[in-house]
């Protein structure tokens, strides 16, 4: 069974741009630490919002992953759709309840991003016509 998402270079290509931009994006925040989310304060509007952003972002992954038949496939979106839900909990939490949750955050973009070269190196070698 062949690839249902990611099925030619193109789009294994610009997954991983994604990936790589997140798991910068990531890096970067590990040194930046995150309050609970208060719905009271002046920075309400900017947690909201981030949590909007990754919960729509964590629907639309788990939907790629169920959507994937192939291993490799799922899990690439399964990775990815774990960073994205972490980092709603990040964000409805903060650092100070579960630390280690930007860095597992970063662990499974690198596993992503690992993942997704493996597939796009499936797909750049050459097909060999069937006889």
């Amino acid at each position: 069974m062949g690839f249902v998402i990611l099925t030619n270079r193109k789009r294994t290509i610009v997954a991983l741009i994604h990936t790589i931009v997140f798991l910068g994006l990531a890096c970067w925040m590990v040194k930046r630490p995150v309050a609970p989310l208060n719905l009271a304060g002046a920075s309400a509007r900017a947690g909201i919002a981030m949590l909007i952003i990754y919960a729509i972002v964590s629907a639309v992954l788990l939907k790629l992953y169920s959507l994937s038949r192939r291993f490799h496939e799922r899990l690439y979106f399964g990775c990815c759709t774990l960073s994205a839900a972490m980092g709603v909990l990040r964000t409805i939490v903060g650092d100070p309840a579960l630390h280690g949750l930007q860095y597992s955050r970063v662990l499974m973009l690198v596993a992503a991003a690992f993942v997704g070269t493996s597939i796009l190196r499936e797909h750049s070698e050459p097909k060999l016509a069937a006889d």
